[in-house]
């Protein structure tokens, strides 16, 4: 199906993909982001060279590693957002901490898509992918971080097993409510 164009009541939004490592935010990510005809933003790609060096090692980031790539990911995500008007970004955001931080440092409306998996089907997911520098073996510190979307966060949450087409579909359709004031903001 081709790209959607956008509409009126799309304008001006930033959609957050989040979830554990391989759940497939970066898979939704571009899909949303290129049938918004948007920017997307790859939230690994804003880690320093030091918390990927200790991710490659096995070792698990912390609030004091995380804290300024959440505010790298916010800088960036505003950025396309003033010159834009929309952007997709894929980004764990997997605290409810960070993603007040973000909304703070953005200072604009996000939005939420939360996708889960379980442990073994992103365990297989995490084994099968190449060149990435995350390993399976942070998986359960990933999964013990994740802090689910309280009930006021209006946060969609999607089943990551769901085709990533259908993934897209239903975003687009949760926007379009959002957009309409059916759904809380």
């Amino acid at each position: 199906m081709p790209p959607s164009s956008p509409t009126p009541d799309q304008a001006d939004i930033a959609v957050i993909v989040m979830g554990v490592s391989g759940c497939g935010k970066s898979t939704l990510g571009a899909l949303l982001a290129d049938s918004l005809q948007c920017p997307f933003l790859e939230g690994d790609a804003f880690h320093d060279d030091r918390a990927v060096a200790k991710m490659r090692a096995g070792v698990p980031l912390n609030d004091d590693d995380r804290w300024p790539w959440l505010d790298r990911v916010a800088s960036a995500i505003a950025e396309a957002l003033a010159a834009r008007g929309r952007v997709v970004a894929a980004c764990s955001a997997l605290r409810l901490s960070y993603r007040e931080r973000l909304r703070t440092q953005v200072g604009s409306p996000l939005r939420f898509v939360l996708l889960e998996a379980g442990h073994d089907e992103l365990a297989r997911r995490l084994t099968a992918r190449s060149g990435h520098y995350m390993p399976p073996s942070l998986l359960d510190s990933q999964l013990a971080t994740l802090e689910r979307p309280l009930d006021e966060e209006a946060v969609l949450i999607l089943d990551a097993s769901i085709p990533p087409e259908r993934l897209r579909q239903m975003t687009e359709a949760w926007l379009m409510s959002q957009a309409a004031g059916t759904l809380r903001a």
